[in-house]
């Protein structure tokens, strides 16, 4: 299945995406994509609708595909091509930060530079989102514990990041640095997590063309490996990492500009499209 929401911020409801690519409102029979609606009793409940009987929405904004997001949690150097590019090495374990969950937009929101920025930066990364409690699972057991997958546009000002002392988290969070969606795609649908393709735009030209195979901690692995430090909850959601591409890495290298318009996608997950402007 492919769950969104769709509205205006703050009064988005919940809906899902038919074979017939229209868009079906669920709010007669769940409160949001979220929360118990996510869980594996949910989504069977979910499941068992004829679209078909579901009004039909009119296509507009569409939401952040999952809401009550409790954690927003993201691997870092988790492709060793995108590692060396920024001149990292492959850390020996995963590289765990949080991106507040303010951040978090609609696919298709604009998004704002922030205001002493000099770096902002794209990121395409696979979105997990978590639809039962998970802690201390094991990989083998972990993939049961995912509800489904998202794109995920991990936006990062790297001076706020990297040069301004302390962690990477306050140059992860800015307002509107997390838009995710349009769908969250069940897992059943997505099959293998590890062999999705992967793309992002800037104003047209290509910037980035990877694929999950590349990634050197597994979705499985990473979700058994997050719930050994803390329990992950139905609605919270795992960036997973980027491939190569993103504007720190190039030579000289590139950043966003106020006016640019940057557009990803993951292979059966949709795409986004974002507009870049000043936050003055």
């Amino acid at each position: 299945m492919k769950l969104m929401r769709v509205g205006e911020a703050g009064r988005e409801k919940p809906a899902l995406l038919d074979a017939d690519g229209k868009i079906r409102d669920l709010s007669a029979h769940v409160a949001d994509i979220g929360g118990e609606a996510i869980t594996p009793a949910g989504l069977a409940k979910i499941a068992a609708l004829d679209p078909k009987s579901l009004p039909e929405l009119s296509p507009g904004r569409i939401g952040a595909c999952v809401a009550g997001t409790g954690k927003f949690i993201c691997i870092g150097l988790n492709y060793s091509d995108h590692a060396a590019e920024t001149g990292a090495t492959v850390p020996p374990e995963p590289v765990i930060f949080m991106k507040a969950t303010s951040a978090i937009v609609g696919p298709n929101d604009n998004v704002q530079i922030p205001r002493g920025s000099e770096k902002t930066d794209w990121e395409v990364e696979l979105g997990v989102v978590i639809g039962k409690t998970a802690k201390y699972v094991s990989e083998a057991e972990a993939l049961d514990y995912v509800a489904g997958y998202c794109v995920s546009n991990d936006v990062s000002e790297r001076a706020f990041q990297t040069e301004r002392s302390g962690q990477w988290t306050k140059g992860k969070s800015c307002d509107t640095f997390g838009p995710i969606g349009p769908w969250l795609v069940t897992k059943d649908e997505v099959g293998n997590p590890q062999d999705l393709g992967m793309w992002l735009k800037v104003n047209g030209q290509t910037m980035q063309d990877g694929s999950t195979k590349t990634m050197v901690y597994g979705v499985a692995f990473v979700v058994s490996y997050l719930s050994q430090f803390m329990s992950l909850q139905p609605g919270d959601v795992i960036s997973t990492g980027t491939p190569p591409g993103v504007g720190m890495g190039m030579k000289p290298p590139r950043f966003l500009k106020d006016g640019d318009v940057v557009e990803l996608g993951i292979d059966g997950l949709g795409t986004q499209k974002q507009l870049f402007e000043a936050d003055r």
